[in-house]
């Protein structure tokens, strides 16, 4: 099979660390192809910043899934940053899986321990987070959120910076918290679990890992794609201004569930 992999950030040092994780994680008849948004800020930190994420991480998508038979069948898209900007949204946008590491992170924690706990590379971010473990259903397993809390040198370095900071936190969220499993939450920390493997008294799940992982097996479900229901396709109705691969890919997306107009009640 073959996964997108996307960066919603602009950096370049973390799309490495992305890439190098889930090509360590992927199965062998897994190709990956591997982006970084064309847009966007240094790294996600804020619902806001992942607004304008989310955007970038759709241009991709539509490059790669927008019905041009000449380009590369995608199986499945994983959006790599923690918070999966743009999620769920851009699960209406085509009709391979799109798989958000938060949801494999959390997904993944969830079936290996009953309370876990995320562990983030900055104190700004956690309320985000926290929003999204709501939105998944599942704060009452939450066990904490533990965050650096001092200034990062640079996006690519943080698990080189603090590391020890980083080990400490998720002891404690074991020890203090009560987390039956930690997540190393956010793509600059890819690869981290595998290091610190067997100093961490409970099973560490890595994002990056776990979004390519369950994103290989909801492909080989080979369940269908959402012709109905919530995240069906955009009804067709006029637009302007999208880029010429955003429009081809929900003209495409919607031809393919055979979605019509929407009908406008008389008198509006």
């Amino acid at each position: 099979m073959k996964l997108l992999v996307i960066n919603p950030n602009i950096s370049a040092d973390v799309t490495a660390l992305i890439d190098a994780e889930a090509r360590r994680s992927a199965g062998t008849d897994t190709e990956l192809i591997v982006r970084t948004a064309g847009h966007g800020v240094e790294y996600i930190e804020t619902r806001f910043e992942a607004l304008i994420a989310a955007g970038a991480v759709a241009e991709i998508i539509a490059e790669h899934c927008g019905g041009d038979p000449a380009a590369d069948q995608i199986d499945g898209v994983v959006v790599a940053a923690f918070g999966d900007p743009g999620m769920p949204a851009l699960k209406e946008l085509t009709d391979v899986p799109v798989i958000g590491i938060t949801e494999a992170a959390l997904v993944a924690a969830a079936l290996q321990g009953q309370r876990f706990s995320i562990i983030a590379i900055s104190d700004r971010i956690t309320a985000w987070y926290r929003d999204c473990v709501e939105h998944f259903g599942l704060g009452s397993r939450l066990a904490s959120i533990r965050s650096i809390n001092q200034s990062l040198n640079g996006i690519g370095t943080v698990q080189q910076d603090f590391k020890e900071t980083l080990l400490a936190l998720s002891r404690q969220a074991v020890a203090e918290d009560g987390a039956d499993v930690v997540i190393l939450a956010g793509a600059p920390l890819a690869g981290l679990a595998r290091e610190l493997e067997g100093q961490i008294p409970v099973p560490v799940v890595d994002g990056i890992s776990a979004g390519i992982r369950m994103t290989e097996a909801v492909v080989a479900l080979q369940s269908g794609f959402h012709r109905q229901g919530a995240f069906a396709p955009p009804p067709v109705k006029n637009r302007r201004g999208l880029s010429e691969n955003l429009d081809a890919a929900l003209t495409a997306i919607q031809a393919a569930a055979g979605v019509t107009a929407n009908a406008v009640p008389a008198g509006k």
